[in-house]
């Protein structure tokens, strides 16, 4: 027999449990180091062993509620995901156009353009056209863009007296929606003027009291068949003809000033031929060498419902004018302020002549103890009690004056 071989001896029992235990322990130390293919290399490995190095199923996963490295152990888990709690407040995003608009048309016009500036959202309901029905830009100087502006949002009442406008053209594509339009004693180029109005179609209350004026303006005004006031008080630059045309196209005009204008013999006739036998107001004075007899008669003759009528300043008039007023049955205030021809004894018929007569102005003509004569023989006419005329005028001197025009109030109001 070699000598490297030897027969099978018999160990003792404790030697075999020691060699059982030293195995088990190399077999935990693989485990340790290695995998499972070091564990399959052993003959005698158990099934226990074997599930032992198999993946654990996903619902045997080891979570904890609290800290996930709580006694040494590392584990991965998701958390599952809160529910969003609704909001306490309410976003303005989340606002509709409607109510926006509403609370919009509480707000001044400065705070209006600067609310304009935060997003395109609000840009576009800054603009709305509802929140610019009416706009008063009132002594507002370089206001070109600015009307520019405003003349686009569709505005329908339109205040700006006494402001300065430099060149401006407006180019819109359509008609614009003013209605009530107040440029009194405005500084504003004849060809920035006739650029606004040529775009008007709806006008009833239209004031240009002392602006330069052109036959262009006059011919666009006359496509405005609603005007129901008109001051061109103190305007110039247009022709007779201009005017006549003006005043046939225009039948619906209730209150004409029309006093104090570049006028020649030609222009009054004009006037009285041609302005609407339904006026009731009429401002026709200042015409001192061109306003006689028979032009009176004639506007008597056309207009017999006047009910206020201004001929002051008709240095031509006479006393033989007075009974041809008698036709006027409806004519309530009369001023013959400066007429000097018309004497006193003239003046105390009219308590007889005219029955509803309740106004009478003769400034210049009568004062001092005639006056308080003229009071005695006519007890129910108020005398000299209106030293300013309010025919057709936006912001007449006995009414308040500020953001109103023809008794109506302006909303959004630039404040200097």
């Amino acid at each position: 027999m070699p000598q490297h071989s030897m027969p099978l001896q018999d160990l003792p029992c404790s030697s075999l449990q020691g060699s059982m235990s030293s195995q088990a322990k190399r077999i935990n130390k693989r485990k340790s180091k290695g995998g499972l293919n070091d564990c399959l290399d052993i003959e005698s490995t158990p099934t226990e062993l074997i599930q032992q190095w198999s993946p654990l199923h996903k619902h045997q996963r080891l979570t904890s509620k609290g800290k996930e490295n709580d006694g040494n152990q590392f584990v991965l888990a998701r958390r599952s995901r809160r529910k969003r709690e609704p909001p306490s407040y309410i976003s303005w995003d989340h606002l509709p156009d409607e109510l926006l608009l509403r609370i919009l048309f509480y707000i001044p016009l400065q705070d209006l353009l600067r609310m304009s500036t935060v997003c395109q959202r609000w840009r576009r309901l800054a603009f709305d056209e509802s929140l610019w029905h009416s706009v008063d830009l009132e002594g507002l100087t370089h206001m070109g863009p600015a009307l520019r502006q405003v003349l686009k949002t569709g505005v329908r009442m339109l205040r700006c007296p006494r402001s300065f406008v430099e060149e401006l053209h407006f180019t819109g594509s359509g008609p614009l929606q003013i209605v009530v339009m107040d440029l009194s004693s405005s500084i504003i180029p004849t060809s920035s003027l006739e650029s606004i109005i040529c775009h008007c179609r709806q006008l009833e209350y239209l004031s240009l009291e002392g602006l330069q004026l052109s036959d262009t303006i006059l011919s666009s005004l006359s496509k405005n068949p609603n005007l129901l006031q008109l001051n061109l008080s103190g305007c110039s630059g247009f022709s007779a003809p201009a005017l006549a045309d003006l005043l046939q196209s225009c039948s619906s005009i209730e209150q004409l000033n029309i006093a104090w204008c570049d006028f020649s013999n030609d222009h009054v006739k004009s006037v009285v031929d041609s302005v609407s036998s339904g006026v009731t107001h009429l401002n026709l004075s200042g015409y001192r060498e061109n306003l006689t007899l028979d032009d009176v008669k004639a506007l008597v003759t056309r207009c017999p419902r006047i009910q206020t009528l201004d001929l002051s300043d008709s240095t031509l008039l006479m006393a033989d004018s007075l009974p041809v007023l008698r036709q006027l049955k409806d004519l309530l205030h009369l001023s013959l302020s400066r007429c000097y021809h018309i004497h006193l004894a003239a003046l105390t018929d009219l308590d007889k002549m005219l029955p509803v007569l309740i106004l009478l102005d003769v400034f210049g003509i009568v004062s001092g103890s005639h006056l308080s004569s003229l009071k005695k023989e006519m007890p129910r006419v108020g005398i000299n009690s209106r030293p300013f005329s309010s025919i057709a005028r936006p912001t007449p001197a006995s009414r308040p004056v500020g953001c109103v025009m023809w008794n109506r109030k302006c909303r959004l109001r630039f404040r200097l």
